[in-house]
């Protein structure tokens, strides 16, 4: 039986960098992305939001129209009993009968007012929600319009991009299950916590990657003979030379242009 192959401590540097390159990538395609997703669940967010408002409104004018509706039968209700009031008056046989129905026309004609009174007022809520209404509608078509302007962005650039993406995050995976877990573990975390995501980075100029902080002579030797993992003790990011990080680099560029390709 084959012995498993020692896993050295550059052996874990190399893939820790790889997994690095990867990673960059996969951000940087998502960045071209920048806000896009959001933007579009913002949009499709406010749309719902003056969908729900227009036809809450029109609801409500439905309601009032009905209202008018109603005070416009009892106005012709008002008018028929006034006629027949008005012809019953006219075979009373006492003054305290013809009272009676002139109470009884005098009430149908407060009632026929207070129904015109309430129409004008269900008018000009009508027309003051129907107001609304059309602004709403404006602003509701002007937000659709931005809407498929973004989508067409997004998805031209998902086009472009998610091919790419998806096969980098399986590159991702596949790189990352070659480094034991605790290792992973404080990648992910010191990815986590960096703005730029980066947790593994290369000695530059004398200091770590991105930082003014120099690395003193002997701690850089450590780092170039690869027998142990050193950390940054500012950032705590995992430091690699720059011997093995230029051909780390020119290795997963050879690998990021046959995804590119598809």
């Amino acid at each position: 039986m084959a012995k498993a192959k020692e896993v050295t401590v550059e052996d874990k540097l190399r893939a820790l960098y790889d997994l690095q390159l990867i990673d960059s990538r996969i951000d940087k395609i998502r960045n071209v992305r920048g806000e896009l997703p959001l933007e579009v669940e913002d949009l499709e967010d406010e749309i719902a939001g003056l969908e729900t408002r227009v036809g809450k409104l029109n609801d409500e004018v439905a309601e009032l129209d009905a209202e008018i509706k109603g005070k416009k039968n009892l106005i012709k209700e008002s008018q028929e009993k006034i006629k027949k009031y008005e012809s019953q008056q006219k075979n009373v046989r006492n003054n305290r009968e013809f009272d009676a129905l002139s109470k009884e026309i005098e009430f149908q004609q407060l009632e026929i007012e207070l129904a015109e009174k309430r129409i004008k007022e269900f008018k000009a809520k009508i027309d003051a929600k129907k107001e609304v209404v059309a602004g709403s509608e404006e602003k509701l078509n002007e937000r659709k319009s931005h809407l498929d302007f973004k989508k067409n962005e997004l998805e031209s650039i998902l086009k472009e991009t998610q091919n790419e993406e998806e096969a980098l995050l399986k590159k991702s995976e596949e790189f990352a299950s070659n480094v034991d877990d605790r290792l992973i573990k404080a990648y992910h975390r010191l990815r986590g916590s960096a703005k730029n995501g980066l947790a593994v980075v290369a000695v530059e100029r004398g200091a770590s990657g991105g930082s003014f902080f120099t690395i003193p002579p002997q701690r850089q030797l450590e780092i170039a003979a690869r027998k142990k993992i050193i950390t940054d003790e500012h950032s705590g990011r995992v430091l690699v030379d720059p011997e093995l990080a230029r051909e780390e680099e020119e290795k997963m560029e050879k690998l990021f242009k046959s995804v590119s390709k598809g």
